[in-house]
């Protein structure tokens, strides 16, 4: 192994992703469970152990699933919390680099190979335009690629948490039901795992029937095989509602280049995705119709590829969080 490695960290609100790279190739990848370990110190130490003995790493890039304004973060979706510079001090780094983690994702866009993306619809390639980025998973992840003379700057935001707003009147009223139990309804409330937990527990509320205790993995499953026909609309709800907000992202960045699918729910859905009314809803934006037709839309295949992006950061320009000694 080559002494000058590199730590790499992608963490979610339920998966925390390692790997050691060279700066070429990924190494040692290993995935842990994040309700395994009290903190992120002890996530880091457990995948480390005698790596960093043998090989001591003097740098590390880490995106997670969490708003960065500072030297603090805290998780949205889980309990983690630490200061980026007491990290890098504990870990004995050179320098740290903290990037969300759909920042991350969006660095590697552009370098992504074609066999890892299923394209969805669409016909021109504005290659002068953004790109926008969307992702359901634990959470809900939103970023994009900006154009700025010869490099592309990553965008970091909370895009997961605007409002959501409904595109008909069933839609509607789920909505008035989580209004009810959330108050604010944030797209992340209906667009990620927990989400179709609450489409979910909705749906049987306006049905007048009582939920049972169910994952939003037997959910999918129990939708795309027509077993249950309420985990059915609830994809159904799932999918276009998807459409909409990511229609509503392209429009605000006019990111008419391409729209990426990340995340982990997507591209589990596989042809059942593609045959819902998501392209439908994407492009049904009244006058702006004829503006979205051609904008394609890529489901992202890749099995790590936030790793990819934080290779990349050591060297490209883009917001980021970064602590040197």
């Amino acid at each position: 192994m080559n002494k000058n490695l590199a730590l790499l960290a992608d963490i979610g609100g339920t998966h925390a992703r390692f790997a050691l790279t060279d700066g070429v190739s990924l190494l040692d990848e290993q995935q842990l469970q994040c309700a395994d370990f009290l903190t992120i110190e002890l996530a880091v130490d457990h995948y480390l152990g005698a790596i960093a003995k043998q090989h001591p790493i003097q740098q590390a890039a880490l995106s997670i699933a969490a708003p960065l304004t500072g030297d603090q973060v805290n998780m949205t979706n889980h309990h983690w919390q630490f200061s980026i510079s007491a990290l890098r001090q504990r870990l004995c780094l050179r320098r740290l680099i903290v990037l969300n983690d759909f920042t991350a994702l969006a660095m590697a866009i552009r370098y992504l190979p074609q066999d890892q993306l299923k394209q969805l619809g669409g016909i021109s390639n504005n290659r002068t335009a953004p790109i926008a980025l969307l992702g359901a998973g634990t959470g809900l992840g939103v970023s994009g690629l900006v154009p700025s003379d010869t490099h592309w700057l990553p965008l970091q935001g909370e895009g997961g948490h605007v409002s959501l707003a409904p595109g008909n009147a069933r839609e509607g009223a789920v909505i008035k039901i989580l209004w009810q139990r959330f108050g604010h309804v944030s797209a992340e409330r209906v667009l990620s795992g927990p989400g179709l937990v609450n489409l979910y527990i909705a749906l049987c509320e306006l049905e007048g029937l009582q939920p049972q205790l169910i994952t939003a993995a037997e959910i999918s499953e129990r939708g795309m095989s027509g077993g249950c026909a309420i985990c059915a609309e609830v994809l159904q709800l799932f999918c276009a509602l998807f459409g909409s907000v990511a229609g509503n992202l392209v429009l605000t960045l006019g990111a008419t280049r391409a729209l990426y699918i990340g995340g982990g729910i997507v591209p589990r859905l596989g042809d059942y995705f593609v045959r819902s009314d998501f392209r439908q809803r994407f492009e049904g934006k009244g006058r702006y119709v004829n503006y979205l037709q051609p904008v394609p839309v890529y489901v992202i295949h890749s099995p790590h590829p936030a790793f990819v992006g934080l290779m990349h950061s050591f060297t490209l320009p883009g917001p980021r969080i970064e602590s040197n000694c």
